[in-house]
C-alpha cells in the first residue's frame, strides 16, 4: 500500500521526483528517489575522503594514498602500524558515532513532526552526562567506566520521558515537552557534581561533558559496530511507518499503523543509537539536531532521510575533529567545542524559521 507523502517544509525543495519499482525476488516494491540517491553517493564519498584526510594527519604525516592502501592491508608495517592501530580506531568512533546521531535525530525529528525534537534537547545526552559525572564526582561508578555510565544514564533517561509522557499513549508533543523539563534537570544536577567535585574530578567530567575523541581505541568500536548492525536496520525498518506519524495519530491509525507500539519501538531505537554513540564518544553537541536538517535540505524530501542523516552525521563528526586537532597548534580540542560551534547558528536559524512560520511559540 502507498502512503500519501507530507508536504515538504517551507523553504525547502519540492519533493523529488519518484519512479516506482518492483522486485519478484525478495517480493520488495517502492518508490527510488534519484535526487535521494545521488545525495547518499555524494555524503558517502565525502565522507571518506574525510576520513582518510584524518587519518593522515599527525606527528607522523601519511599521504592520502598510503592511507587508503593501508585501509586495504597494503604499505609497510610502519604505516600499516600507525594507520591500522593508532588511529582508524579513532576515525571509526567518529564516524560510527556522527552515523548513530544522525539517524537517531532524523527518527525523533520524524516521529514528532519538530525539526527541534533531537536527543539534545530532550534530556538524553544531559542524562547520560549527568549518570557519568555523578560516577566521577560521586563514586557511583560501581566499577563501570563511563562509557557503560553513559549508556546507562541515556537509556534510562529514554525510559523516564516515555513513562512520563504516558497519559493513554504518547504523543510527539509530550515527549519534546518532558524531554525538555528533564534535560533541564539533569543540566542542573551536573552543574551541582561539577561545582562540588574537586579540581581534578571536575576536569575528568568536563572533558567527558563535551564529546570527545582523544584517545578512542578498538575497545569503544567493537560494542559501537555491533549496537549499529541492530539498530540501524530496525531504524531503517520501521522508516515508513514512522512517516505516517507524520499524517496524525487517527490518520496513521487508520492507516494500519499500530501507533502507540511504533511510537515506543522508534523511542528505543533512538534511543539505544544515541545512548551507545554517546558512550564512545560523549554527548557531542548538535550532531543530532544539525545533521537530519542537512541531509532534508540537500534530499529536498518532506521529513529527514535516516540513510542521509546518519552520512551527513558522520561527515560533520569526522570535519569537527579534523578542525579540532588543526585550527589551533600544538592544541588538540575536543571535538563537541567544533560542532557547538557549528550547531548553535543552525539552532537559531531553526527557531527563527519555526517563529516566522507560526510555530514558535
Amino acid at each position: 500500500m502507498a502512503f500519501p507523502t507530507p508536504a515538504p517544509p517551507a523553504g525547502t525543495a519540492a519533493v523529488t521526483s519518484r519512479r516506482p519499482f518492483r522486485l519478484a525476488v525478495p517480493p520488495v516494491s517502492g518508490f527510488l528517489r534519484p535526487r535521494l540517491v545521488a545525495v547518499c553517493v555524494a555524503l558517502a564519498v565525502a565522507t571518506f575522503l574525510v576520513l582518510c584526510w584524518g587519518v593522515s594527519v599527525g606527528d607522523y604525516p601519511i599521504g592520502l594514498t598510503s592511507v587508503v592502501r593501508a585501509l586495504a592491508g597494503q604499505g609497510d608495517a610502519g604505516t600499516l602500524l600507525v594507520v591500522r592501530e593508532l588511529r582508524l580506531p579513532r576515525a571509526l568512533v567518529g564516524l560510527l558515532t556522527g552515523i548513530a546521531f544522525g539517524v537517531s535525530g532524523s527518527i525523533f525529528q520524524t516521529m514528532t513532526r519538530n525539526p527541534l525534537a533531537s536527543p539534545d534537547m530532550i534530556g538524553l545526552t544531559q542524562g547520560a552526562g549527568a549518570a557519568v559525572v555523578a560516577g566521577i564526582v560521586l563514586g557511583w561508578d560501581g566499577g563501570l567506566g563511563p562509557q557503560a555510565l553513559g549508556l546507562l544514564g541515556a537509556l534510562v533517561t529514554g525510559l523516564l520521558v516515555y513513562l512520563l509522557a504516558w497519559s493513554r499513549g504518547t504523543t510527539g508533543y509530550r515527549i519534546i515537552l518532558v524531554g525538555i523539563g528533564l534535560s533541564w534537570i539533569f543540566t542542573s544536577a551536573t552543574d551541582y557534581l561539577v561545582a562540588k567535585g574537586g579540581r581534578f574530578q571536575a576536569q575528568a567530567a568536563l572533558g567527558w561533558l563535551v564529546g570527545n575523541l582523544n584517545g578512542r581505541g578498538w575497545d569503544q568500536v567493537t560494542p559501537l559496530a555491533l549496537a549499529m548492525a541492530v539498530l540501524v536496520p530496525l531504524a531503517l525498518t520501521l522508516g515508513r511507518l514512522n512517516r505516517t506519524l507524520q499524517l496524525g495519530d487517527d490518520v496513521a491509525a487508520g492507516l494500519g499503523t499500530p501507533v502507540q507500539r511504533v511510537r515506543f519501538t522508534l523511542l528505543l531505537t533512538g534511543v539505544g543509537l544515541v545512548a551507545f554513540g554517546t558512550a564512545a564518544a560523549g554527548p557531542i553537541a548538535f550532531v543530532a539536531l544539525a545533521a537530519p536538517q542537512i541531509a532534508q535540505r540537500l534530499a529536498g524530501t518532506a521529513w529527514p532521510p535516516p540513510v542521509a542523516s546518519g552520512l551527513a552525521g558522520a561527515l560533520v563528526v569526522l570535519s569537527s575533529d579534523l578542525a579540532a586537532r588543526e585550527l589551533l597548534p600544538a592544541t588538540e580540542l575536543p571535538v563537541g567545542i567544533v560542532t557547538g560551534v557549528l550547531g548553535a547558528p543552525i539552532l537559531l536559524w531553526l527557531l527563527i524559521r519555526a517563529n516566522r512560520a507560526g510555530s514558535g511559540g
